[in-house]
């Protein structure tokens, strides 16, 4: 194989059109696979080998001219040439320049259809493990300001309106478990792409006496393909990490749109700490929190992701389709946007200052306490309906009249003067006793769920990791 051969050059009589290389060209994205190409090819050079295909000085030297296309690819002195459509394509041609006839055997039994899915499993397993690790370490930032907080208490919402108070370790806690679940569904899909396509060829297998069930082992995989026309076509472990990317894009852009709102000053609940906003071209005054807003905006473009991958997708016959090319450029893109916004998201709530006495303020209008006012009236026995429709009356005359609603309480022959005691500043978040409640009591016994929780993460996709993938 020359510079300027394709690998089926062959059976054509005339080379390709510059405009199909320009279409159809993918190393410009799939570089990112030169390093499990490598090690898949070394693997199946030592099956080749134990198969009696390659002789032991043709699987040393092409082992060798691995380790050099390697050594190339990382200092950044291996040359690519017009026909290096794929990294595949670059990495067999460069061996066959630097082994001679025993490069030349390298594709033996093996297909791009294989290779492919076999890089892109490996290449998914730990970059996905590694955006987890991300995933990780924000949620144990939001777990770990949550243990900080102490008896901080805010509104929480509901439709953006104030509804009742609950402790801001307890919202920080929500997000935390959030990015919990998250972390679950992707070791999940972990497990599940555990599987090698390797030996599966073109779609049918191979006549020669290769082992893929021993390659797959000598590349760390956790099992076999079953059927060869399925392992070259299934590219479902790309859409479920795409969809793992996209809820946690989702999750990411929920937690930004918090952090604008309470950085405004309009409601003034989070101080940004420098390193971590940005300014204005034109607004001397401007401190924006463009982390928050970037996580929104490119929640969308993740879900644009998982959308465009499962229409190209839909339609597809067995086995290989060209148009699986499109699964890379989605999945990598995915990958660096979650990883990335989850540390920017990770610094931002380390060094961000909660504004505590604004968000008791807001916590201790009255109104909040509404819902304990007309729980006390059913501990006395007026059905909850009633009680609802008393109180809602006491707040509507509040507001109309602009009568403060402890005025009402007193004077109410339903609540009286002991109920006031409710509307008093903290009094309603202390309330709060039931478990997985927003009060003291089990916001406690909650933090010592969830820090067990994220504690076992580690453990978990440690075995996914780069370190632990050698």
């Amino acid at each position: 194989m020359t510079g300027g051969d394709t690998l089926w050059h062959g059976r054509f009589g005339e080379g390709p059109a510059e405009a199909l290389m320009a279409y159809t060209v993918s190393l410009p994205f799939d570089r990112r696979l030169a390093a499990d190409d490598i090690a898949g090819s070394r693997a199946h050079v030592r099956g080749l080998g134990r198969a009696g295909i390659l002789a032991d000085g043709e699987v040393t030297s092409v082992l060798g001219a691995l380790d050099a296309v390697e050594a190339e690819l990382e200092d950044g002195t291996f040359t690519f040439v017009p026909s290096d459509e794929d990294i595949h394509t670059a990495v067999e041609r460069r061996v066959t320049e630097l082994a001679g006839a025993a490069g030349a055997k390298l594709h033996t039994g093996r297909s791009r259809n294989d290779q492919v899915a076999t890089d892109l499993r490996r290449y998914t397993k730990r970059e996905l493990a590694v955006t987890g690790a991300a995933l990780a370490d924000l949620a144990a930032v939001l777990a770990a300001r949550a243990a900080e907080a102490g008896d901080a208490y805010l509104p929480g919402y509901t439709h953006l309106q104030r509804a009742q108070p609950v402790l801001l370790a307890h919202h920080l806690a929500a997000h935390a478990w959030a990015l919990a679940r998250d972390i679950d569904r992707l070791v999940d899909a972990l497990e599940r792409m555990d599987v090698s396509p390797l030996g599966a060829g073109a779609l049918a297998g191979s006549s020669l006496p290769l082992d893929p069930e021993a390659v797959a082992a000598d590349l760390g995989f956790g099992a076999v393909f079953d059927n060869s026309l399925d392992a070259v076509s299934d590219r479902d472990f790309v859409a479920e990490s795409l969809f793992v990317l996209a809820l946690a894009g989702v999750h990411l852009s929920r937690l930004g749109e918090e952090v604008v709102l309470w950085a405004s000053e309009e409601v003034g609940f989070l101080g940004l700490d420098d390193a971590y906003a940005t300014g204005s071209s034109m607004l001397p005054q401007k401190k924006n929190p463009d982390i928050g807003e970037l996580a929104r905006g490119k929640a969308g473009r993740l879900i644009g992701n998982l959308t465009g991958l499962l229409v190209t997708l839909k339609g597809l016959p067995l086995a290989y389709n060209r148009d699986l090319q499109e699964d890379k450029e989605p999945l990598f893109d995915s990958l660096d946007q979650v990883r990335l916004g989850a540390i920017a998201m990770g610094g931002l709530l380390a060094t961000a200052t909660f504004r505590t006495d604004a968000m008791a303020t807001a916590a201790d209008a009255e109104v909040t306490a509404a819902t304990d006012l007309a729980e006390h009236l059913v501990v006395a026995g007026v059905p909850f309906r009633d009680a609802h429709a008393i109180v809602g009356a006491l707040v509507r005359r509040s507001l109309d009249e602009g009568i403060p609603l402890a005025e009402l309480v007193a004077a109410s022959d339903d609540l009286g003067p002991d109920a006031v005691a409710l509307l008093g500043p903290g009094v309603a978040v202390q309330r709060r006793t039931t478990r997985g409640g927003g009060g003291p009591g089990p916001v406690a016994e909650q933090l010592e769920r969830l820090t067990a929780r994220l504690a076992g993460v580690d453990a978990r996709l440690a075995p996914w990791l780069p370190a632990a993938d050698g």
